[in-house]
């Protein structure tokens, strides 16, 4: 469809209608403002920042069907919409579409990340990231879980039955036949306990964790010193506390933090792993 031509009149009264809607936003006035939008976006369907206003209108309702609505227009008039990502993101998780979901709010927090490292929306994209990712572990891991006992019950009915056969055609080996098959049995029971082991959270090693929150890392930076910071950290204690590292009480200076690409990608190497990792206490 080819972009809709408006007078600077209309343009005009779009705009104003704009700002009543953000006027009647900020009184928590959801539904007049829902209104301006509605009638901003009659005049001038093809600009983004409408549509993203009036989905937060309804995210504040908590109508999401027509977040998502809003939304997906906003991103097909603007691919870089932040808060269209964001937003549309947050819909399609309280459908329980978790890998979409992820994907969207991953979009925001590398819109975001760009426009504004270290901006609130990229801290507040980040928790809902994290949050999203965690539940999406835990959907599959619950998954996996029911799986694998309906896997070991069956199991378990095929060794019994199996040594049902086996007695009933066993001749001067009665004595054999039972202590054989609880071995089989207790064998079973390690290869399923192992299994579960494995995708059972943890901890994360400290190696991949900020020395100064404990928490794992998101963007790492290291020192000369050698000590890796999660910048956001060690550049507010630069900021508020003094030039020097909190660790080794070294001098230190913004300039002077390198990206610690290495222990980025371990990070993302663990947190593709172990998506119970993205759980924020």
């Amino acid at each position: 469809m080819p972009p809709t031509v408006v007078s600077d009149a209309v343009a005009k009264q779009a705009e104003l209608l704009r700002q009543g809607g953000n006027f009647c936003f900020k009184k928590d006035r959801f539904g007049a403002a829902i209104d301006a939008y509605t009638e901003a976006i009659a005049l001038c369907p093809n600009v983004p920042i409408y549509w993203t206003n009036r989905a937060l209108c309804h995210r504040k309702r908590k109508d999401w069907k027509r977040v998502e609505e809003d939304c997906r227009r906003a991103v097909q008039l603007d691919h870089h919409s932040v808060k269209a990502h964001y937003m549309l993101g947050l819909a399609l998780l309280q459908r329980q579409e978790y890998a979409e979901g992820v994907r969207e709010l991953e979009k925001a927090m590398d819109l975001g990340s760009g426009a504004d490292p270290n901006g609130y929306m990229v801290e507040e994209i980040w928790l809902e990231l994290a949050n999203a990712k965690y539940l999406e572990w835990e959907h599959e891991y619950t998954k996996r879980s029911l799986e694998l006992c309906s896997l070991k019950e069956t199991c378990e009915e095929a060794l019994k039955e199996k040594q049902f056969l086996d007695s009933s055609q066993a001749v001067g080996f009665l004595d054999e036949i039972p202590e054989f098959n609880t071995e089989q049995l207790e064998a079973l029971n390690r290869v399923f306990q192992k299994a579960a082991e494995d995708d059972a959270p943890t901890e994360v090693p400290d190696y991949l964790c900020c020395k100064i929150t404990l928490d794992i890392f998101r963007d790492p930076v290291i020192a000369p010193s050698g000590v890796t910071y999660e910048r956001a950290v060690i550049l507010n204690h630069l900021e508020t506390v003094g030039n020097f590292e909190p660790i080794t009480r070294a001098p230190l200076y913004q300039s002077q933090l390198v990206p610690n690409l290495a222990i980025k990608e371990a990070v993302r190497a663990f947190l593709d792993q172990h998506g119970w990792a993205y759980k924020m206490d």
